[in-house]
């Protein structure tokens, strides 16, 4: 209604799909067919500009702009009391990185959890694992400076991937067996291979990050063996409706840190500098200051 607070989702969805009838909203077919027209789910141009031409919305949202037109199933409403600046992370990568944890992997108290790549979306991951109760949250990435931040929000122990060696390091934690899980979000072939290398016999991946979508990975055949479980997810099993109020609810108890994730406040005009910093892996998140 007027006035509430909002967070607001990229995956609108029909309810009625064969993908949607199997709990799969990820996989909606209005979705998956109008997203790359870059128009609304029901297939309309909500916005356009001055001469009629129609104005397309990256993912539904168009929200890089001072304003943006959405369904208001896209729209959840989250507790007034949390800053914009901290919730307006929650609609993408601390959804996927916690709801990887929470919603899709199988995490249990005494487990080992191996987090691959700690940007926006691993850090996530890792207070998704400890939400979870994991008992060993081993974080891995290039970046001394990521990898105490991820020390600050819930990793046990540490690994430099470029001077370390991460499966090693998993195997050590489990006197040998490897990671119970592990979450991926670094987006780089040598990551997919790592996390079957880290895996234990039985254990469980998710694969968060992506690659071109054209491009092969390799894999050791024997990697794959040991009925070890391999899932892709693109949003966490997102279930925005009570995910956002729910990590809304955890930010505001102090059981997730959202601050610790936003390296820069930038204005809108800033914009293309700011994505230029998040490919030079100077920033976590910059957010936008109206």
């Amino acid at each position: 209604k007027v006035g509430d607070h909002v967070v607001l989702s990229w995956n609108p969805h029909c309810g009625t799909c064969f993908y949607c009838d199997r709990a799969l909203p990820i996989l909606c077919e209005g979705y998956l067919a109008e997203g790359p027209k870059a128009r609304a789910l029901d297939g309309s141009a909500k916005a356009h500009l001055a001469d009629g031409r129609e104005l397309g919305a990256l993912m539904f949202l168009g929200a890089f702009g001072d304003y943006c037109i959405v369904p208001d199933q896209q729209a959840i409403p989250v507790p007034r009391d949390l800053p914009f600046d901290e919730a307006c992370l929650i609609g993408c990568g601390v959804m996927t990185g916690v709801g990887a944890a929470l919603n899709v992997a199988r995490i249990s108290p005494r487990d080992t959890v191996l987090v691959l790549g700690c940007g926006a979306v691993g850090l996530a991951a890792v207070q998704g694992a400890r939400l979870a109760g994991a008992e060993q949250i081993l974080a891995a990435d290039l970046s001394e400076e990521k990898l105490a931040l991820a020390k600050s929000m819930g990793a046990t122990h540490t690994v430099n991937a470029r001077t370390g060696d991460v499966v090693e390091a998993a195997r050590t934690l489990t006197n040998g067996r490897g990671a119970d899980v592990v979450l991926e979000s670094a987006g780089a072939p040598i990551a997919f291979r790592t996390t079957l290398e880290a895996v234990r016999p039985g254990g469980e991946v998710i694969w968060l990050g992506k690659i071109d979508v054209a491009h092969d990975v390799s894999f050791r055949w024997g990697s794959l063996m040991g009925e070890k479980r391999i899932r892709r997810s693109s949003y966490g099993g997102a279930r925005p409706h009570s995910d956002f109020p729910f990590l809304a609810r955890a930010a505001l108890a102090g059981r997730l840190d959202l601050k610790g994730l936003i390296s820069r406040r930038i204005a809108l005009g800033d914009i293309n500098e700011g994505f230029a910093a998040l490919k030079r892996g100077e920033t976590i998140r910059s957010v936008i200051e109206m």
